[in-house]
């Protein structure tokens, strides 16, 4: 069966080389497995798009006089030399390799050196068996597509990226080698120059270059870096009684054990990482490492941590609970001074007052702890808040950064994973809204703003612990005299906290049940709700469920309306379904995928159950339906449905005009 499988993809893929297509197209069938030999050649010509490239060899004049023609000369024939070919063969390999290498620079003006990768690239490319223009426009299109700039400079930004990715994903690894004064550079140049075709057998290098040709990713080879050095943790934090000359030439040497059958999980671990990383920094630093007009690299060397765009910020706090649980889900924290802080900022952003590092040590401490506990619940019960990627947010303005600085530097030498910090501060999320940053930045106060009243908190010496508009700022104030009494406070605070102006009727133990819902918007608000839910299961209930043929359940006469939607579970897992009005009950039929038209039925609540229906700001079409019963004043929940309804608006109308109906009707 799965000699059949494999002949069925390279019969589909034999045919679409046959059409017009692309590297998505390739990778679509291929899932980055290894390719046919005798489809190669096309599909990296394919994927590199030099398929219909002309033959750039006719304008070579043929003269070989670069200044260092004999040292290439020389490497070409001492690299043949090892190829084990018969002697006609060496001098066609050795004729085709200095004509390639020497027309390359006088094309582009370069001089050539000794050890830059660019022989090793070709000897991949000679096993093809193409014609030599072919491996010319190959050859060419590696260096300009893959290949960073000046990667064999101490200076260049690769590097340095490289660096700030082993920061992110495994800060105790980073300090240990920082600490031997390890740069990548030291080991890790040849494998940037040559796409580890320098230090991998060639078996490797092939299966390699597939994966990595059908991925048409640049920014791959920082990722296959990164989990080459990560891979090997355990054996490099052994040595550290060890010489860094002995630690870094085990660094460089480790690709050299990686076998052709390891390739498929050694790829498929990188595009993990790679999914596990915010995204920003590719866009904002490709043309810092792939053209020679890019950014100045003191930007990324000095660079505390990674950065994060204020773009990705916002459209990931946007985004609302995240379905794939290994994606980049960012939890914010605020560390401005919290009377900046009280004049706006994000509804998703936890504070934490840099002033409390620098004058409550411990009280800092407390209130780390707090955050650390809030993310941890937050991520529990899938918030749109929660992730495990910490963002910090400053001000944006030097004169405060120092010391937001100075709060990233002790998660960091805390070894604290995911660390980045939003490039711009809050001045660049206020200019990313614009004229709308009053909507959509809570507790916005243009008359105290740093960015609407740039002047009103011009000095550092302006910084004080103030009485705070908001709950997390009260505790903050409260920290020098009552730090135990508050602690319990902080952690109750941040895992609730109040993110939304908007007020929403709860259910009190003196409503009359009839009259609960009178002339108020009954149970729908448009707000990103925030009742703890933590204890609210998530899991499939195991009972049997019955059974039912979709149409038929559809025609039937008590129900008011239906509609087509997906229920969400708080693991992110999402199912077609349709939500069901009759006149007393809501309930889900779940499709079941492999019997068409047949369901079963999901949820069957009283429609008397229901005390709230929310939606978010950003995504309205994502409703939660919560039910619970009176408790003192305010209301207990006991469980919660949530579904994207792509008519949201009607359903919840339905559903809101149906409970009022049905109060209505007990009253009377």
């Amino acid at each position: 069966m799965a000699n059949l499988d494999d002949q069925n993809w390279i019969n589909e893929l034999e045919n679409t080389l046959l059409e017009e297509c692309s590297a998505t197209d390739i990778y679509c069938i291929c899932k980055g497995k290894p390719l046919p030999e005798n489809l190669r050649s096309d599909i990296w010509q394919i994927c590199l798009d030099v398929r219909d490239k002309g033959n750039q060899l006719d304008h070579f004049n043929e003269i070989f006089d670069l200044p260092n023609q004999a040292t290439l000369r020389e490497d070409c024939t001492n690299f043949v030399a090892k190829l084990g070919n018969d002697e006609d063969d060496k001098l066609s390999v050795v004729s085709d390799l200095e004509s390639i290498l020497t027309f390359y620079c006088k094309s582009r003006n370069l001089t050539y050196e000794q050890n830059n990768g660019w022989i090793d690239i070709l000897l991949p490319l000679l096993v093809l068996k193409v014609p030599r223009s072919s491996t010319y426009n190959l050859f060419e299109a590696i260096r300009d597509t893959y290949i960073p700039q000046n990667c064999n400079k101490k200076s260049a930004n690769a590097f340095h990226i490289l660096r700030l990715l082993l920061l992110y994903h495994d800060p105790e690894l980073c300090s240990f080698l920082d600490t031997k004064r390890i740069t990548p550079d030291m080991y890790c140049t040849s494998w940037f120059q040559s796409l580890f075709a320098a230090t991998c057998d060639l078996p490797v290098v092939i299966n390699m270059w597939d994966y990595y040709f059908q991925q048409a990713d640049p920014f791959f080879i920082f990722f296959l870096s990164l989990i080459m050095v990560v891979n090997a943790r355990e054996q490099i934090m052994l040595m550290k009684n060890e010489s860094r000359e002995l630690i870094t030439g085990d660094l460089i040497n480790m690709p050299c054990a990686l076998e052709a059958d390891d390739v498929g999980d050694f790829c498929s671990l990188a595009q993990y990482y790679a999914m596990k990383t915010p995204s920003s920094f590719r866009r904002d630093l490709i043309q810092a490492i792939y053209s020679e007009q890019g950014i100045d690299s003191a930007l990324i060397s000095q660079a505390l941590c990674l950065p994060v765009s204020v773009n990705e910020l916002i459209d990931n706090s946007n985004s609302g609970s995240c379905n794939n649980l290994d994606s980049v889900r960012f939890f914010l924290v605020d560390c401005r001074p919290i009377e900046q802080y009280n004049a706006g900022h994000l509804s998703t952003a936890f504070h934490l007052d840099c002033n409390l590092m620098l004058q409550e040590p411990g009280a800092f401490a407390t209130a780390v702890q707090g955050l650390l506990s809030a993310q941890k619940q937050a991520i529990a019960i899938n918030s749109s808040a929660g992730g495990e990627h910490l963002c910090f947010l400053g001000s944006g303005r030097n004169e405060e950064d120092q010391y937001t600085h100075m709060v990233v530097a002790s998660f960091l030498q805390k070894h604290t994973h995911y660390v980045s910090f939003l490039t711009g501060g809050y001045i660049a999320v206020h200019n990313y809204f614009g004229q709308s940053a009053g909507e959509n930045l809570q507790d916005h106060d243009s008359t105290v703003c740093i960015v609407c009243a740039p002047n009103v908190f011009a000095k550092k010496d302006d910084f004080k612990m103030e009485p705070s508009r908001d709950l997390f700022g009260k505790i903050s104030a409260a920290m020098k005299s009552k730090s135990a009494e508050v602690k319990g406070k902080l952690f109750e605070y941040i895992v609730n906290p109040n993110s939304s102006p908007v007020q929403e009727r709860h259910v009190s133990s003196t409503d009359k049940i009839g009259k609960r819902y009178r002339n108020v918007a009954p149970v729908f608000s448009i707000d990103d709700d925030q009742d703890n839910v933590a204890s609210i299961q998530g899991g499939e209930n195991e009972d049997p469920r019955e059974i039912v043929s979709l149409q038929n359940w559809l025609k039937n006469t008590d129900i008011i309306e239906y509609f087509p939607c997906e229920e969400v579970k708080l693991n992110g897992l999402m199912y077609k379904s349709y939500l069901i009005v009759t006149d007393s009950h809501l309930i889900v039929l779940r499709e079941i995928s492999e019997k068409k038209g047949i369901a079963e039925i999901i949820v069957r609540r009283p429609l008397s159950a229901v005390v709230k229906i929310t939606a978010k700001k950003r995504h309205p079409e994502l409703i939660t339906f919560k039910y619970g019963v009176p408790d003192g004043d305010s209301v207990l929940i006991s469980d919660m449905d949530r579904f994207l309804i792509p008519n949201a608006n009607k359903a919840t109308k339905v559903v809101s005009d149906q409970i009022v109906k049905q109060l209505k009707s007990r009253d009377e």
